[in-house]
């Protein structure tokens, strides 16, 4: 993340994403494939890791990421064409999705913001600890109850953030605000 500063004066968080050229790897279309979608790949990594049927299909592109985007209009592209950052301009409106940072396994505290229990009163090593869980008279856990687990590790997705500045000479797009996932998370920015 990075600061901004606007015309007047204020500073705004920012978050720096590269957003390199991608390349149209295939073109899906309802009379082939039953539904119409535009495959792309983005990013780059050695050769001797990619496997053969990868590099087969790929004809030549050297990608880390291929994904696969639905559109109207297949027909405006097709297979070796450059998407770039033309598509952005700063004050644009955009939804962010990625993959969140994965936090391990969690107490109730953290996972679901419960209050725990006070120290006082013969609380020894239970300020954690979830409390009742209404056993009554069930028998079994019910379905949905918050406990402990594992946290992060999801899809989120983030709306109405702001481009704040596109810059075509290093691919990187300036959005405001901070997206999910960690550095190196393959993030989507849908317009």
């Amino acid at each position: 993340m990075t600061q901004v500063f606007s015309e007047d004066g204020a500073v705004h968080p920012a978050t720096v994403l590269s957003a390199g050229p991608m390349t149209v790897t295939q073109v899906k279309t309802k009379a082939t494939d039953g539904y119409d979608a535009v495959q792309v790949a983005f990013g780059s990594r050695k050769e001797k890791n990619i496997s053969k049927a990868v590099r087969g299909h790929l004809k030549g592109v050297n990608a880390r990421f291929i994904k696969e985007f639905r559109t109207a209009d297949p027909s405006a592209y097709k297979v070796g064409d450059r998407i770039d950052l033309s598509a952005f301009a700063a004050g644009d409106l955009v939804e962010v999705s990625a993959v969140s940072k994965g936090k391990g396994y969690q107490s109730v505290i953290k996972r679901h913001g419960f209050s725990g229990q006070p120290r006082s009163h013969g609380q020894k090593h239970s300020e954690n600890a979830p409390g009742s869980i209404s056993g009554g008279l069930r028998n079994k856990v019910p379905k949905g109850m918050r406990m402990a687990g594992r946290m992060g590790g999801e899809r989120i997705t983030v709306k109405n953030l702001t481009v704040v500045g596109v810059n075509p000479e290093t691919n990187e797009l300036l959005i405001s605000g901070a997206v999910p996932g960690r550095r190196g998370t393959l993030v989507e920015v849908r317009g």
